[in-house]
């Protein structure tokens, strides 16, 4: 028997089940993934896409199964926060903009420099949900956008 086939995403904060994915497994276009109840689904999109918090695969036998970051291993940075924010982005990494710290994948170049820069970190096991693109449109790989 087939598998049921998400070929669209939506933006709903509400699924009949979840999917619960890193920020890595989170930029997928085709692919078969296994909701938090068990059921195998296949993901088919058209191109590759950035899911967030809030999104939704729209199975074909109208399910949703809603997106739901995972936990990860990840480095808080707290500090100057402008100027290591900058420093950041100058590497193109991926960085969650909060309130009072900042929060990026773990990279040992990175915690260097950082540290350097006289940043306090800590490691954490959180959701990771890092600021989209320059243009709004999620995760940018060059400059066509």
């Amino acid at each position: 028997m087939p598998l049921p086939t998400a070929q669209t995403v939506i933006h709903s904060h509400h699924g009949d089940d979840q999917v619960t994915l890193t920020y890595e497994a989170r930029f997928l276009r085709r692919k078969v993934l296994k909701t938090t109840s068990g059921a195998e689904f296949l993901v088919d999109l058209a191109q590759t896409t950035s899911l967030n918090k809030g999104d939704a695969f729209q199975l074909d036998d109208g399910r949703l199964i809603e997106v739901v970051p995972a936990h990860e291993d990840l480095l808080e940075i707290i500090g100057d926060l402008t100027r290591l924010a900058w420093h950041i982005g100058n590497r193109h990494t991926p960085c969650q903009l909060e309130e009072g710290r900042l929060l990026i994948q773990h990279d040992h170049v990175l915690r260097d420099m950082l540290q350097k820069l006289g940043a306090t970190l800590r490691d954490i096991n959180e959701p990771f949900t890092p600021e989209g693109g320059a243009y709004g449109h999620g995760r940018t790989h060059g400059h066509s956008h």
